[in-house]
């Protein structure tokens, strides 16, 4: 199975279980709502009942001052003990309903139970609907002893009450419709019956008025309830997004904490041992080394001088890994910094080669060095530089067979940059392995069955240190034709000579002064004597 189909097979399984969850949460969703027998969410139901006793609370003396401009109004057609009676069963109503909104907010939180709540604020409601449905009695028997006009007057005054008072109970009720419901439908039936029992095409009119004015309203009041829906949805999932960005943000700052934790303790055990390792190290490649040359004499068994070469060259190994690591961790930390000074590239690998020029040749390889003339300096880490070139050039040399060849070439790119070119004729890296060859510790394949041992650390020393120059690193590989790793400096670091302001030999500095200068004197000539002729002799 190749990797696409692999991938097309996962897509396919994903969006199966994306689907079939989304299947069970709609499931779960119309369970819920049968439960309750609502559209609502649960946990919308409290903030919705808690807008609707915040706005009563907050409307209180509005709606006072309301019923007693509509008692006061009443005097005119009916009589006032009427008015009076029914704006203080509107005061009761009203004190009723604001202690049950004042108890709510006070005591209720949102995990507790609202069935009781919404009961009572239901029957408040239902107290004050019939209260305000009172009104459209008032004067009613009185109006055969009344002028016809005051009459007229008087029904119209109703009618009026009723749109005023559907509106305001549309905005304060609209969050919970059943409150609405029964809070307008008693008034006006109550108001439509009295218009309707007048038996006039007016009164008529006004009827279906009522009707039509209160069905529109209730419709109103359905879009501002799904649009306070909609505002306490997106604040939820506002405040879920909240939650979530800040637990990212603890489990952020934990793992950051325990990076840095790890990385201090990754320094402290580098240092501890660098110093360990590098201090016995340095008494065992001693020693040997004074074996291996027998400074003080010849052995007396010569298979030593063989040991002690071994020894000699197993410490020298350990100690190169115990550099690359080190090297390595401080790149990764960040704490490894450039000392840049002028230097020529062309020379850095006439060195590196020089240095392994020995090694290549016990394995009959070919180096051939191509240097562009004329390369200018560039501002780079001569260290730095010098290790990139040697750990190429090292890597060609051991995973190049016997009899192979290593190209090294230095020339300038096209955007004004240089590069460093190194191509060999080893085994190559399959493509699937170049990203495990540029990690850590990676080897490819077939390098562990013809090259020699290494750690796997040059690459990634050397892609580390090239951008850290601010330049790229690129690897290109043929199975069993060879690779070439090409690192490339920016323009930016390429030292380029300016063209000075003032030819050679004419600069101002070497004029002399203007006060040393001698006076240039302008020379007129004389015009020419005019010739006279000696007068003629007759």
């Amino acid at each position: 199975m190749d990797q696409e189909t692999r991938k097309k097979i996962l897509a396919d399984l994903r969006e199966r279980h994306v689907a079939r969850k989304r299947g069970d949460e709609d499931v779960r969703a119309a369970r819920d709502r049968l439960k309750r027998r609502s559209e609502i969410k649960p946990e919308f139901e409290y903030e919705l009942i808690s807008v609707f006793a915040r706005n009563e609370l907050s409307a209180s003396v509005t709606i006072w001052a309301l019923a007693a401009i509509f008692a006061l109004a009443s005097m005119f057609w009916a009589p006032w003990i009427e008015g009076c009676l029914w704006l203080i069963l509107v005061i009761m109503s009203k004190v009723t309903l604001l202690e049950l909104c004042r108890r709510f907010i006070a005591q209720v939180r949102p995990d507790d139970d609202l069935g009781p709540w919404r009961r009572k604020f239901f029957l408040a409601e239902a107290f004050s609907g019939l209260v305000w449905a009172g009104f459209a009695l008032v004067g009613f028997f009185d109006q055969d002893h009344a002028a016809q006009s005051v009459v007229f007057s008087s029904h119209v005054f109703i009618f009026a009450s009723l749109i005023v008072l559907l509106a305001v109970r549309m905005t304060f009720t609209s969050t919970v419709m059943s409150l609405l419901y029964v809070g307008t439908i008693p008034m006006t039936l109550a108001v439509s019956a009295r218009l309707i029992m007048l038996e006039e095409p007016f009164y008529y009119a006004l009827t279906t008025m009522a009707v039509g004015v209160h069905v529109y309203f209730v419709f109103l009041a359905k879009g501002l309830q799904q649009t306070t829906l909609q505002m306490l949805a997106f604040r939820a999932q506002k405040d879920i997004l909240i939650a979530e960005l800040d637990e990212e943000r603890l489990l952020s700052d934990e793992a950051r904490r325990r990076a840095e934790a790890g990385s201090k303790a990754k320094s402290r055990f580098l240092a501890t041992m660098s110093h360990e390792l590098r201090t016995p190290l340095n008494a065992i490649m001693g020693f040997s080394e004074v074996m291996k040359d027998e400074m003080f004499g010849p052995h007396s068994a010569p298979v030593y001088r063989e040991y002690a070469n071994d020894i000699y060259e197993s410490g020298r190994h350990l100690l190169q890994l115990i550099n690359e690591i080190l090297d390595l961790s401080r790149i990764e930390a960040g704490r490894y910094e450039l000392v840049e000074e002028r230097a020529h590239l062309g020379d850095i690998a006439q060195d590196c080669e020089r240095l392994l020029m020995l090694r290549a040749s016990g394995k009959g390889l070919r180096v051939d060095l191509s240097i562009a003339p004329d390369l200018p300096q560039v501002w780079i880490d001569v260290r730095a530089m010098r290790q990139i070139c040697l750990n190429l050039l090292s890597n060609a040399i051991k995973f190049t067979p016997r009899g192979g060849a290593v190209a090294v070439t230095v020339a300038p790119t096209a955007d004004g940059g240089q590069m460093l070119s190194v191509a060999d004729t080893g085994p190559g890296i399959p493509q699937d392995e170049i990203p495990k060859v540029l990690q850590a510790f990676g080897q490819g394949s077939l390098a562990h069955e013809t090259a020699e041992g290494g750690t796997g650390l040059g690459l990634p020393i050397v892609q580390n240190l090239i951008e850290l120059h601010g330049g790229t690193f690129d690897l290109a590989s043929e199975l069993r034709k060879g690779t070439v790793v090409r690192v490339t400096l920016p323009p930016q670091r390429v030292l380029t000579s300016v063209a000075p302001l003032q030819p050679l030999g004419a600069e101002r500095h070497r004029q002399p002064p203007p006060s040393t200068r001698k006076p240039h004197l302008r020379v007129t000539p004389r015009p020419p004597a005019p010739t006279t002729r000696p007068p003629r002799v007759a």
